[in-house]
This record gives structure tokens, sequence and C-alpha cells, in this order.
């Protein structure tokens, strides 16, 4: 018997419940001790037991193994626990033998998993990562938190070094995929564009290198090795091509023109984005800007492909509500807040700069943050930006040592000096629509309390 058989018999016996955060302990639960530069989870081993842990799987190395206690029996020593992790989501990934869809791109990832997730709940019991749980400790997590009685998963993946899509797709092992674009974001990691298409395009050489032989007519079957591909996007067209999908065969297409699609204006009365599909039906989503019509298309094809009826596909995307600072809509007692502040990078801060233009409002206000792990690129990347403020003739103001070097103006060390600066000039934050966005590590939220 095998490290990954009997730690596997230790996950059943804890029903399925695994965490790496002892601060979390509600009790039975499997509990690996990991480790990174900043911390060591081994530390923790024996007071997660105390909190009611039925086990621990620690490192080889680690100190609570020198000691006798009353735990030492439920500790369960590894090589390497995060390698003893990913080994157990494959192990039990394995025994699922229902269809799994990963997803990647630059942007909207997350929204895009939801709409899918929404749209397949339809007609089938869905598990789906949650949150952003995307990294090489999310998936594992989300594919072990799948229960067995799940007919569909919808595993997210995320990246900012080579290499990570591959390193995800080979826990969870996905039989369909979706990119949803590839643009300029994390290039400290990836190292120039061309980095961002290669690590992206993991998913389809994954794909590609396992997909199966006996489907020439493209006949749907229940692990297909198939991706759905926006037929309007250039660069994952070339890069499905490349690994040799071919559109109606291989590759379920969608997108705005591919399908005739139209993006129906918006207005007071009508703020959020609208699409009119090619049979004349209107889909009225509670998303804001016109670059999440791809991520619903996504949705909408996914959903066609497994056989959602198309008004339960639309009826599930219409009743989607975003949260967690994503394309979220807000109305306060001054102002219309346009509040996508979970991330940004050069490719996203661009789309929502050219969405909030053609935002109706007697006053537009942006209030940006810097744009985090661009490496080399960074002060390019934040002057294309202000430039890009200056065509829009947006009011701006600028959080973080990125834009600062940028020479954008006027430009706070910290969100929470501008907060005090509005607090301290409410006149001039009133009667607008202000769009709030910028990466993770400027807490642009922390602005809108004072809105």
């Amino acid at each position: 018997m095998t490290h990954t058989d009997t730690i596997f018999d230790l996950f059943c016996e804890c029903r399925g419940k695994v965490t790496t955060d002892s601060r979390t302990i509600k009790g039975g639960e499997l509990f690996f001790a990991l480790k990174g530069e900043n911390f060591d989870g081994n530390a923790y081993a024996e007071q997660a037991l105390e909190a009611g842990a039925a086990y621990a799987v620690v490192g080889e190395d680690a100190e609570c193994l020198k000691r006798t206690s009353f735990y030492s029996m439920r500790l369960f020593p590894v090589r390497d626990t995060s390698v003893a992790l990913r080994k157990l989501a494959l192990y039990y990934r394995r025994r699922l033998s229902i269809p799994f869809i990963g997803l990647t791109g630059t942007n909207g990832k997350t929204t895009t998993k939801e709409l899918i997730n929404a749209v397949l709940s339809a007609k089938y019991r869905t598990a789906a990562t949650k949150g952003n749980f995307n990294n090489n400790i999310g998936v594992p997590l989300t594919v072990l938190s799948i229960p067995s009685d799940a007919e569909m998963a919808i595993v997210e993946m995320g990246a900012s070094h080579l290499g990570d899509i591959k390193e995800l797709v080979e826990v969870c092992e996905p039989d369909f995929g979706l990119i949803t674009n590839v643009g300029r974001a994390h290039l400290l990691g990836f190292g120039s564009f061309e980095g961002v298409k290669k690590t992206k395009g993991e998913l389809y050489d994954f794909l590609a290198g396992n997909r199966r032989d006996d489907d020439p007519d493209g006949v749907h079957y229940p692990n297909g090795r198939k991706i759905f591909l926006n037929l309007d996007n250039p660069d994952l067209v070339q890069m499905a091509s490349e690994r040799g999908f071919e559109p109606g065969i291989s590759a379920v297409g969608y997108g705005l023109k591919a399908w005739g699609a139209q993006i129906m204006p918006s207005d007071a009365e009508h703020p959020f984005l609208r699409l009119r599909l090619s049979d004349g039906t209107a889909v009225e989503t509670h998303l804001v800007g016109a670059y999440n019509a791809d991520n619903v298309l996504a949705a909408l094809c996914i959903g066609e492909y497994f056989g959602v009826e198309r008004a339960a596909a639309i009826a599930a995307i219409e009743a989607y509500v975003p949260s967690n600072n994503r394309s979220q809509m807000q109305k306060t007692d001054r102002n219309v807040l346009i509040v996508d502040a979970y991330n940004a990078n050069p490719s996203s801060m661009d789309v929502a700069l050219t969405n909030f233009a053609g935002f109706e409002a007697p006053e537009k206000i942006a209030l940006l943050g810097d744009m985090l792990e661009l490496g080399e690129t960074s002060v390019e990347e934040h002057s294309r930006i202000v430039e890009r403020v200056k065509e829009c003739g947006v009011r701006a103001y600028y959080v973080g040592e990125e834009f600062s070097k940028a020479g954008a103006s006027p430009c706070f060390a910290s969100s929470e000096e501008l907060a005090e600066y509005i607090s301290s000039h409410r006149q001039e934050f009133t009667g607008a629509a202000i769009l709030v966005k910028g990466s993770r590590g400027t807490r642009m939220e922390r602005t809108l309390g004072c809105l």
C-alpha cells in the first residue's frame, strides 16, 4: 500500500473533510501541514489535532514528530505535504466518473465560472471552485471537496508563472477546457505576453494530448476532451489551431460575431449588460460592462453543449448577481459605484475604462489603484493607462507607487489616504458615476465607505 492509498483511507474516514488552515477546524478533518516561504503548517499540527482534527499529514522533519505525545498516533509523516495533497486530489479525481470542465484566462475567470455553474445547475448537480480558490493549494482542495453525488465539476485555474497551469491540470485532469482570454498580466512571472499565452495554453496542451480517437464526427460523449472556443478572439483561435483543435469537431465555438449576437445599449433605466441573441431573445444581466458579454456567451455555449434548455440557461444568467467586488454596481445616497476592485492588469483596466467612457452619467470619476506584478514593463503600462484615462475624458484619482512613477496625478500612497481625502472633500465626489478598480494588493474597496 502506498502513502497515497493510506492517506486516501484517512480521507475517507474523515468523510472528505480536508483543511490546510488550523484556524478553521470544526472537528473530524484531515489536516495538511503545508510549508511555504513565510509559513510552516507543521508548527500548527498539534494545535489542529487539539482543535478536533482527526489526523494531520506533516513533513518528515516536523518538530512534533520528535516528541512523544497523546497525538503521536494521529500524525502521518510524508516527504512533501504539498505533493501529498496533490496526489490525494488526483487519486480522488480518478474515482469521479463525471465531466470536469477546466477554465483559465487572464480576465473574467471567476465570473465565467460562476455563470457556467449557474447555467449547468439548472439541469445537473454541480460542484465548482469556491471564490477564486484557483492556485496550487486551492485546486486540490476544490477537487477533494466535490461530493460523490455531483454530476458536473467546474474547476477554475489561475497562474502567475510559467508552468502553473500544467501543474494544475495534472491534478484535476479536465475533460473540457475554456480559456476566457489572454492579456498582459503577471508579466513579472510570465516574462512576456508570449509567456502568458504559453502558460494559459497548457490547458489546451493537456486536452490535445489526451483527446480520444473514437469521435471522428464530433459526437458528444461524456469525457470528450473538447474545448469551448471564443471564435472572435484571434489569439485563442490561433492557440487552438496550433494544437489541432478544429471548430465544429474538437472545438465548440461561440462569440458575439460568431453567433450574430449584439450588445444592447445601456442607459439610466438599463445600466447592466444586455444582449440580444440572433433569434431575437434578450438576455438581461446584473453584470456591469460590455466585456462580460463573452463570459455570458461562454456559459450559454457550455449549457447548450450539455443539454440545458436555452430558456433555463438564460433565466440562470439573469438571476446571477455578482459579488466580491467583481463587476458590481452599487448605488449610494450620493453616487453610482461601479466596483471592479478584486484585481487589475493592463488588459482588464483598459476594457473597464472603455466601458466606463460609454457609461451615461453627468460626471464620471475613476479611482484607480496600481496594477501589480508587471515587472520591467510596469512604468510603461501604468503610463499607458494614464493616457487612456485622458482619452476617455474621465476625472481620475490614483493610488500606489507604480502610478506615481508614471507621473499620475493626483496620486495617493494608499487607498486609506485616498479615502481620507474623499471624506474631507465630499462635494468633489457627489452626484457622479465612480469606477473603483485596482490590484488586490491596493485594497481599493477601502474607499467605498466614504462614497
